[in-house]
């Protein structure tokens, strides 16, 4: 798989209180490879530094060491925030996410086809108004940060002002955002379509303005293939060829009754994936959403041009649609990222999608370790997006957008957590109950570009 070149980032992002000096004490978990699916005892690229400092200025990383070491020179008046017995790891990425979605998360009772038209479409038109943009963008950051969540890739609506006020919280914080207008020209409601050449002109002024932005970074989102027209997608293929740093963001595979209408309205296509591929939307900077019902000619396109699955675990198992055998497409060489796909998935919380992500393994006779789980949602999301030289990774260079987590939260955790650091257990099975029992309540403290962003009251 050929990574996506590095994302640049601008001088323009925000400066306010970044040149702040912090120092924050806890152990350190974060990876240096992919673990795949060995064994725990057999994983590698698994990093666990104990009692370490990160010191941090200018919004990144200036140095990890262990805390018995003497800091810097310089660095001596800066307060320790001491987090001993805590664990520290770089934030979430979350690689699908639907912004409007959090007006219908638990939403009953309906498979995918009739979700979107029975919930989601009528919840997205209200988003053409800009005070709903702007109220619900900043109530969705604050969401993904109050989860542990750092970076994302998302979906707003069809209409450009959703766009514009996801771009303009993010940059307001210096978020490493990733997001474009939906493009959506059939088989929605009034309200909710748009057309080729307004699509385009909104995609491109888009572009201009955001586009590298600081820390922000434009997606030609196609909803899913049934929502475009030929001529949309061969426009948005045309934006992405155009604008070779932008991303593509997308729905594939998702669920049995799509596949079959997808088949139905393009029937020259040899598959699903095949309607994206022939118009040039695949390439490394795509991320695709769920790639359940893939076949193996499918998962070898998406190897060769370096695209991505985004595994949505519990919206999965939430709408029926099927079980992603995430283990087949690892065999296969194929990029495989972790995400929430609120509201089709119940939480925000990438620990509660991890917890739904080893079911299904378990179902499909995998066992996915904590190891390979974390790995998807930190550093294997970062490569996949070409951002590793950036998040994803505690490292010296790297933007300090961090989360400071409590091993247990409550009594039966707490208990359990106990139990397995008194009898001196492996890390990974003390990782992997704090990954099993663990959620948002877990959380202590989420960073970005070392300003904390959220803090728990408790």
């Amino acid at each position: 798989m050929n990574a996506p070149d590095p994302v640049s980032l601008t001088s323009e992002a925000p400066q306010t209180d970044a040149a702040l000096r912090r120092v924050l004490r806890a152990d350190l978990l974060d990876f240096t490879a992919d673990p795949g699916f060995a064994l725990p005892q057999e994983a590698t690229g698994v990093r666990w530094r104990p009692d370490h400092l990160v010191l941090i200025e200018d919004g990144h990383i200036h140095a990890v060491q262990p805390a018995d070491q003497p800091v810097p020179a310089g660095w001596q008046s800066v307060p320790q925030e001491d987090h001993g017995g805590r664990l520290l790891m770089p934030g979430f990425i979350d690689t699908h996410v639907h912004c409007p979605q959090l007006d219908v998360i638990a939403s009953f009772g309906t498979a995918l086809l009739d979700w979107l038209n029975t919930y989601t479409f009528p919840a997205e038109k209200r988003y053409a108004d800009p005070e709903v943009s702007q109220q619900g963008a900043q109530r969705f950051l604050s969401a993904l940060w109050a989860h542990g969540t750092t970076s994302a890739v998302v979906f707003p609506t069809v209409h450009k002002v959703s766009a514009q006020a996801l771009f303009e919280a993010a940059h307001a914080q210096g978020m490493r955002l990733i997001t474009g207008k939906v493009l959506m020209d059939r088989h929605a409601p009034d309200g909710l379509r748009d057309d080729v050449v307004q699509a385009e002109r909104d995609c491109i002024d888009l572009i201009d303005r955001w586009h590298n932005q600081g820390r922000q970074a434009f997606a030609v989102t196609v909803r899913f293939a049934p929502t475009s027209t030929p001529a949309q997608l061969a426009m948005a293929g045309l934006l992405c060829q155009t604008y070779p740093g932008t991303y593509m963001q997308t729905h594939v595979a998702e669920n049995q009754d799509e596949i079959r209408w997808v088949a139905e309205l393009f029937p020259d296509a040899r598959s699903y994936l095949d309607v994206y591929d022939r118009d040039g939307l695949l390439g490394p900077r795509a991320v695709l959403a769920h790639g359940i019902w893939l076949d193996a000619n499918d998962r070898a396109v998406l190897r060769e041009r370096g695209a991505q699955i985004a595994h949505c675990p519990s919206s999965n198992l939430f709408l029926g649609s099927g079980l992603f055998d995430w283990a087949q497409a690892q065999r296969e060489g194929v990029a495989v990222s972790l995400a929430s796909d609120v509201g089709g998935g119940t939480s925000l919380s990438m620990l509660r999608n991890m917890q739904d992500a080893y079911k299904i393994q378990a179902m499909l006779g995998n066992r996915l370790t904590a190891w390979k789980a974390l790995h998807a949602a930190t550093l294997g999301a970062a490569q996949a997006l070409g951002l590793s030289h950036e998040i994803g990774q505690i490292e010296p260079g790297h933007m300090a957008d961090l989360a400071v987590w409590d091993w247990a939260h409550g009594p039966v955790a707490e208990h359990r957590d106990r139990l397995a650091r008194d009898s001196h257990a492996s890390l990974h099975e003390r990782a992997f109950v704090w990954m099993t029992l663990g959620d948002e309540r877990n959380l202590v403290e989420t960073l970005i570009r070392g300003q904390t962003v959220f803090q728990s009251p408790l």
